[in-house]
């Protein structure tokens, strides 16, 4: 086993998120342009000259608006997951399951049509799902969600029925046979670089690499057999000085020994039987209800 497996990841958002929240003029929707205009570009050509292959999360409406970079990604031997239709974050269904797996099934067709693919992961569009949207991952047959936060460089297995009870204390629900591969905003590309009028950072991209590097390197030296994950979006990494710090830090994993590349679906189903059988002979996760 791999001291530490990395899978590098990327939102293909290009306008949709922008649609999504009415930021329809042409300078909102021409920063979404740039991710596949010149961002995926870049992104496809540092993972060739890498010879890694990575994980995409792809909303349909990127699937239906530029089908050849979708197939690209699939011609290239990534990964690509379902991303939304509209970058449409599940709780935000109105409470409708039926509306949130419409626009689950709606993605699924958008990337048969550009590519072909049958999605095994899906990503939440800002990582916010609904009550629903786990029974709904296993009901329409995805192996693995990537959108929670309740641990760093481990798999683990999704919950439902949880109950909040604000007058009693959190309420574990049971564990369901959908993987979870965490996500952190800490490790997303988006919190530091991209413009948001009145709340912006724009972090220099040497600062983004320090602290990527650094988590890198605690979960190398302290997770053995953990998972790194790191999320990024074509019209953000894209940025020239973006890519060479990824470069950066793609040289410097490589240069560890025991350090491996893998898309997410293969970290799903390499920690699916593992999951499966810890939760069989009672040693699960100590937070689930048995």
């Amino acid at each position: 086993m791999a001291e530490l497996t990395v899978c590098l990841s990327f939102d293909f958002d290009t306008m949709s998120a922008f649609v999504f929240r009415g930021q329809n003029t042409p300078t909102w929707l021409s920063r979404g342009e740039f991710g596949a205009r010149v961002g995926i570009v870049r992104v496809l050509g540092l993972l060739v000259e890498h010879g890694i292959r990575a994980s995409f999360f792809v909303p349909g409406y990127t699937a239906d608006s530029f089908p050849d970079r979708v197939r690209a990604i699939r011609d290239g031997g990534h990964e690509i997951g379902n991303h939304g239709y509209l970058h449409e974050p599940p709780a935000q269904a109105a409470g409708d399951p039926e509306q949130e797996r419409a626009v689950l099934l709606k993605g699924n067709d958008a990337l048969q049509r550009a590519a072909g693919v049958v999605p095994a992961g899906y990503r939440s569009p800002s990582w916010d799902l609904s009550d629903h949207s786990v029974r709904l991952l296993q009901e329409e047959g995805f192996v693995y969600d990537s959108s929670l936060m309740a641990d760093d460089f481990h798999p683990y297995l999704c919950r439902e029925g949880d109950q909040i009870n604000p007058a009693g204390g959190y309420i574990m629900g049971r564990e369901t046979d959908l993987v979870e591969l965490p996500v952190s905003w800490i490790l997303d590309d988006f919190p530091y670089f991209e413009f948001r009028p009145g709340d912006s950072i724009m972090a220099a991209a040497s600062q983004v690499y320090e602290i990527w590097r650094d988590e890198f390197d605690y979960a190398y030296e302290h997770v053995t057999g953990g998972v790194f994950t790191l999320t990024m979006h074509p019209y953000v990494i894209g940025r020239g000085h973006r890519i060479a710090m990824l470069d950066r830090l793609i040289h410097r994993m490589r240069s560890r020994t025991g350090v491996r590349f893998a898309t997410m679906a293969e970290v799903a189903a390499d920690a699916k039987p593992r999951l499966l059988a810890a939760r069989s002979a009672g040693a699960g996760s100590p937070m689930a209800a048995s």
